[in-house]
Order: C-alpha cells, then sequence, then structure tokens
C-alpha cells in the first residue's frame, strides 16, 4: 500500500478532516481530571516504544500508535529546574503537580528553598493541584510503580527541602531539631483523605528494625523509623468514624477487597521495582490501574482509580535508563500506554481531561541509519568506520554500558544485546545514567485540552478545565452538563510511572 501515493493522500486527508473537527473546541467543564506521567519518557523513549509496540504485536514498528498518539492536541514542555539546566524528578514534580518551578531536590515547595536546609522552608509550601482538588470535593488518588515516598509522587502532598527524607530515619539531626517532617508523615498527615494510594515503600512506615511482612528475616527490609511510630496504624485512625479503610502490601490482596464495603485504600508492597511484562506471572505487587476492572460500590464511586482525580507516576521508566538497561524502560512506556488505553475505554472525552507527559528526558537514543522494521533491540546495519566493529541502534551519551575490552570497544556482536539486563553501551563511563535536559511531550485530550502546554503550567491549565484552584471566574458561564461516564463518579488520579 505504502507504494501507492495514494495510501499517502488518503491518510492525510483523513488527518486534515480530524484536524478540521478541532476547530469545534470542548469547552465543558472536566468532571474529572487523570495525569499519565512516564518518569523520564522524553521524545527519543516515545518514539522507540512506538516501535516497540507496533513489532510486539508483529508488525514493521514505527507505523504503530501508541495511545497517546491518539491524543489531539500534543505541544512541548520545558524541565529545568530554577537552579539546573538539566532537572531531577523532585523539582519537576513541584512544576507540573503544584504549578511553581523550583530547586533541584526539593519537594513542593518554591525555589525560596535550598536543598537539604529545613529552615528555609517555613512559609514557602505550596499546595498541588491534588489538594485543590480535594479541596472542592473530588475524589483523588495517587497510583506508581515507585515509592509512594518517591519525588515524583510526593509532590502531590509534601513539603521538603531534601527528597530522600522518606522517614525520620533518613533525616539529619539539624532538620529533625529544626520542625521538619519526613514525607511518609507528611503522607499520612497533610492530606489524610486522599481516598486511594497506591505504590511501594512501607519500610518507611515502620518503627526501625520492625521485621517485614513479606521477608521477616531481611534486615534490609525492616522498618526505618526513629520517633517508633506505625503510619499505617495511624492512617486508619485518622479516618473518620464508620469509614472503611483497607491496608493491603500484595496484589493478591487487594484483588481479594470487596470494593463495596471500602471507602479508604492504601496499598504498599516492598518496592514495585519489578519490570511491567513480568506482573501476570509474578502478581507482585500490582500494575497501575489495576483495580479498574472491579470497581463497583464505595470506591467505583470515589475511588480505586476510579476518581475524579489520580496522579499516575511510573517511575521504572526512569529506573531502567538509568542502569542503561533500554529494554527494561521500553517495556515500561509500553505498559503505561497499555494504562492509558484502559483509562480511555472507562471514560469519556466529554467530561474527562487526561493529560500525558514526563517529568524530563534521558541520554537516550538510537539511529544508525536502520532499515524500516528494524528491531528496536537489534544492531544497526553498518559497522564503524572508525573501529570496523557493529554496534546497537540504542545507545546512552553516559551511564553504565561504557566499557572496553582489551583496550578497544567491546564487539557487541559477542553478547546478548536482546537480553532484558543488557545494559546499551555509552560514550561515557558512570555508575548511573543521566538525565536528559530536552524539552518533553505533554498529550492532551478532553475538556480544555486545546490550552494544555508548559510544565509548571500543566496544573493551572487541568484546575481551569474541572473548575478547581483560585481561578474560576468562568465556571458558572461554562458549565453545562455533560455526557455520562460509562462510570458513576470519577474525580482526579495522578498514575506516575
Amino acid at each position: 500500500r505504502e507504494k501507492d501515493p495514494e495510501y499517502w493522500r488518503r491518510q492525510a486527508q483523513e488527518t486534515l478532516r480530524n484536524a478540521l473537527r478541532l476547530q469545534r473546541l470542548n469547552q465543558n467543564v472536566a468532571k474529572n481530571l487523570i495525569l499519565f506521567l512516564g518518569d523520564g519518557m522524553g521524545v527519543s523513549t516515545v518514539t522507540a516504544a512506538r516501535i516497540l509496540k507496533g513489532q510486539l504485536q508483529h508488525g514493521q514498528g514505527e507505523e504503530s500508535l501508541l495511545e497517546m498518539d491518539k491524543f489531539p492536541f500534543v505541544a512541548l514542555a520545558k524541565t529545568y529546574n530554577t537552579n539546573a539546566q538539566v532537572p531531577d524528578s523532585a523539582g519537576t514534580a513541584t512544576a507540573y503537580l503544584c504549578g511553581v518551578k523550583a530547586n533541584e531536590g526539593t519537594l513542593g515547595v518554591s525555589a525560596g528553598v535550598t536543598r537539604d536546609r529545613c529552615n528555609t522552608t517555613k512559609g514557602q509550601e505550596v499546595t498541588s493541584i491534588l489538594r485543590w482538588a480535594k479541596d472542592a470535593g473530588k475524589a483523588v488518588g495517587i497510583v506508581t510503580t515507585t515509592r509512594v515516598t518517591h519525588a515524583t509522587p510526593s509532590a502531590a502532598y509534601a513539603h521538603s527541602a531534601n527528597r530522600d527524607w522518606y522517614s525520620d530515619g533518613e533525616m539529619p539531626p539539624d532538620a529533625l531539631e529544626g520542625g521538619c517532617k519526613d514525607i511518609a508523615r507528611q503522607l499520612v498527615e497533610n492530606i489524610p483523605d486522599i481516598e486511594v494510594i497506591l505504590g511501594g515503600g512501607r519500610k518507611y512506615m515502620y518503627p526501625k528494625n520492625v521485621s517485614d511482612v513479606e521477608y521477616p528475616h531481611e534486615e534490609k527490609h525492616r522498618g526505618t523509623r526513629l520517633d517508633r511510630r506505625n503510619l499505617v496504624q495511624a492512617w486508619r485512625e485518622a479516618k473518620l468514624p464508620g469509614k472503611v479503610a483497607e491496608y493491603v502490601w500484595h496484589r493478591r490482596a487487594l484483588l481479594a477487597l470487596n470494593l463495596s464495603r471500602v471507602d479508604f485504600l492504601l496499598g504498599e508492597s516492598l518496592h514495585p521495582r519489578v519490570p511491567w511484562h513480568q506482573l501476570g506471572a509474578l502478581g507482585d505487587p500490582w500494575p497501575a490501574l489495576g483495580c479498574s476492572g472491579s470497581c463497583s460500590g464505595q470506591l467505583s464511586s470515589q475511588g480505586c482509580c476510579c476518581l475524579q482525580g489520580v496522579v499516575a507516576p511510573c517511575g521504572r521508566i526512569d529506573h531502567g535508563h538509568h542502569e542503561g538497561k533500554a529494554k527494561q524502560a521500553l517495556h515500561e512506556a509500553v505498559e503505561l500506554d497499555r494504562a492509558i488505553g484502559l483509562a480511555s475505554r472507562l471514560t469519556s472525552t466529554q467530561d474527562t481531561l487526561s493529560v500525558v507527559t514526563a517529568d524530563h528526558s534521558h541520554v537516550f537514543t538510537f539511529g544508525g541509519y536502520t532499515p524500516r522494521g528494524n528491531p528496536i533491540f537489534g544492531l544497526a546495519p553498518m559497522q564503524s568506520d572508525v573501529d570496523r566493529k557493529p554496534f546497537t541502534s540504542i545507545l546512552y551519551g553516559n551511564g553504565p554500558g561504557y566499557k572496553i575490552v582489551a583496550g578497544e570497544r567491546e564487539n557487541v556482536s559477542a553478547v546478548d544485546f536482546a537480553h532484558a539486563d543488557y545494559q546499551a553501551q555509552s560514550a561515557v563511563p558512570l555508575r548511573q545514567e543521566t538525565h536528559g535536559g530536552e524539552d518533553v511531550a505533554v498529550f492532551a485530550r478532553g475538556p480544555m485540552a486545546h490550552l494544555l502546554h508548559g510544565q509548571n503550567y500543566i496544573p493551572h491549565a487541568m484546575a481551569y478545565a474541572a473548575c478547581i484552584g483560585s481561578n474560576q471566574g468562568h465556571c458558572n458561564a461554562a458549565a453545562r452538563p455533560a455526557t455520562p461516564l460509562l462510570l458513576p463518579f470519577l474525580g482526579l488520579l495522578l498514575l506516575l510511572c
């Protein structure tokens, strides 16, 4: 078909017709907000993930469409922190959740806060779109493939001069004496009525040396809290009388819940680092949006990923790239895209604003004049004209894949470069590959999606669309009934992958 010029002309005309339809802007009030955040999902990662998706479906790959590719509005966002050209996940999370650019390594605070200095925090706290949605009476949730105290999700609820202050056991004495709170404590205390929290990092919720429920004999998994508090118990006790709060630490327990009798859900695995494509076999911990298929009763109207507002971070794209393991990073991106597709099927574009973006990029690329359909994890069709050795299409600018054998670059034809743990070659040796500084894409669909671009601007535009937060002067005139949802009630969902 592609050899016929009419194929491309028909495709272009269909694309033009779809673009012309976008002139009839959807200006409904958004009843529901969903933010999908692919941690480290730069544009090169999006492109490579698209090819991988197509090849997993036995196509050539390049012609494939990601679910996010189907979103009608696409823009670019700058990612710099106020003190960093190439950003970290804490400063960027503060931007796209709180609407304020911040310093590298700080969470939920303005640029007036210096990293590690507790005494600069007071009065510099900034609130997130999750707080704005909760104050507006929305049900809200956070679903993440990282620790729930990780930088990416924690900017939704915490204010910290250091992203690594997961529990008081990780904080220096001067910060404790200065009255700063650890991030796990803030998860329980700052916004105690978040309907759904799913992620990892449970050891930060328990007193120091308390054995882990799943690995009782492993010291590294024991509790870390110096204040001897059990924050899971504190989370339960903070709920109103008559409200049912369930805590689960394994996917099987989550699926066994009778959701019609649950008002609040906290799920924490040990560390959700298992590649997504292995979750079906291992059953641990839980996939993002994993409960969506069984939403009913209380949590179908207020939680279980069926929320008016959800932040959904997918953090293991970032983890894979940092380790130089492109196969793991790209499979994570494809799984995030599956979650986007599921959410699209469960909601209506008439009243649900969905946004997909990334916090930053990585020094990840692929090239080498590969032919159409070349395996994304395969070799380039040429050898280096300098050292006369082959090279993989995928490469990193820096990272752990740098290797010299007998004084020369390693010959990749002698290794299993398609293995999941293969670390792609890099130009500069580092134990951990670094972030990239280029812009990232913003994909948007639903009410007011045409307004979306930028990074710290994102939560302001989403709040405007949903008539939450401070800018509501347009709401009475703009409000009009929306098409009913497939789900009875949604809110704000943050899916951070």
